[in-house]
């Protein structure tokens, strides 16, 4: 693989697996296919969630490609209970990557999950792949090619937003894509 496109879901009406776009975020998910349209797509994996899935349908409709759907991808679950500090406990999570709360995982294992999805579209004769998923893990991947990003990064994120990883034998570089 050559360039790894990473999306961060559109507009959407909640967190829940099956939360919708928003109107605005079925708008963004179209003008997002026609941004990325020059891009030699080819193949998308994407988070089986509702709003990843359909911020990428209409991309994968414009290059008339398959959606893979990968449970790695899937937001990072923080705890298992509704923590009114969860901002702080998040932050902590950049500092100590191995802090892990109850019914949660650690960074580290978040990060390793979406990895594993990057090292395989790397074994795969893909050259231009898209990947979508949700904020806390996309800034978790980016982190893994470039360790300053945090928690200031991960609140700086847009919906959609997009970052372009270009992977060659020697490393990655990094870059932040307009939408």
């Amino acid at each position: 693989m050559k360039e790894l496109y990473i999306i961060r879901h559109c507009q959407a009406t909640g967190q829940e697996p099956h939360a919708p776009l928003t109107e605005l975020g079925h708008q963004q998910a179209q003008r997002l296919a026609t941004q990325l349209s020059t891009i030699p797509l080819d193949t998308i994996v994407s988070s089986p969630y509702l709003r990843a899935l359909d911020t990428v349908a209409p991309l994968a409709q414009q290059f008339n490609l398959p959606v893979h759907k990968d449970e790695r991808l899937i937001e990072r679950v923080l705890c298992d209970t509704n923590e009114p500090n969860w901002r702080d406990m998040l932050r902590q999570t950049y500092d100590d990557m191995e802090l892990c709360y109850q019914g949660g995982e650690s960074s580290r294992q978040a990060t390793a999950r979406a990895m594993a999805v990057i090292h395989e579209l790397q074994a795969e004769d893909a050259q231009y792949a898209a990947l979508v998923s949700h904020g806390n893990l996309i800034s978790l991947l980016l982190r893994a090619y470039d360790e300053r990003i945090g928690f200031t990064e991960w609140e700086q994120l847009t919906n959609p937003d997009v970052y372009r990883l270009t992977l060659d034998g020697t490393g990655a570089t990094m870059k932040r894509v307009p939408v």
